[in-house]
């Protein structure tokens, strides 16, 4: 089961309405991404980073994750991901601490002020399928965060 959700209301960030919040979608018939949409204006300061949450969350299989990307049309105005990419687990979905709520880490190369509209790209998405090592060990932690989660010591 691979869908797009929109977080539950005590998780949905900066107060918005959520019928003004775009979901999630492939812009063509081939697309290989899906559009992600902020759900408010902002202004990334220059040189500086900038946490967007986009108010959904994405499930998927057990043995399928997804990444975070810059778009193109970002990259060229000078915005990209902080972290190159974002790579999320599907455990990611329905955790404790922000229930999945998907976010992207915009960072401004530019000199100046980058201003960005609520329903403004911000970022997509790719679902892939991962495979495992035949000696693989199987954790048994289970995520009880959100970003950042896996890196904290158990």
């Amino acid at each position: 089961m691979r869908k797009f959700e929109m977080v539950k209301p005590e998780f949905m960030m900066y107060g918005v309405d959520p019928k003004t919040l775009k979901k999630p979608y492939r812009a063509t018939k081939h697309s290989v991404c899906y559009d992600c949409f902020s759900p408010i204006d902002l202004t990334i300061e220059p040189e500086s980073t900038r946490l967007v949450f986009i108010n959904f969350k994405a499930y998927c299989n057990h043995d399928e994750g997804f990444i975070l990307a810059s778009t193109s049309g970002l990259g060229k105005r000078g915005i990209i991901l902080a972290n190159g990419i974002g790579i999320i687990e599907s455990d990611y979905a329905d955790n404790e601490t922000n229930d999945g709520n998907i976010g992207f880490l915009l960072h401004n190369l530019n000199k100046s002020p980058f201003e960005i509209k609520a329903g403004d790209k911000i970022g997509q998405i790719f679902f892939f399928k991962f495979l495992t090592v035949d000696d693989d060990i199987q954790s048994d932690v289970v995520r009880t965060g959100g970003f950042g989660s896996t890196n904290k010591k158990q």
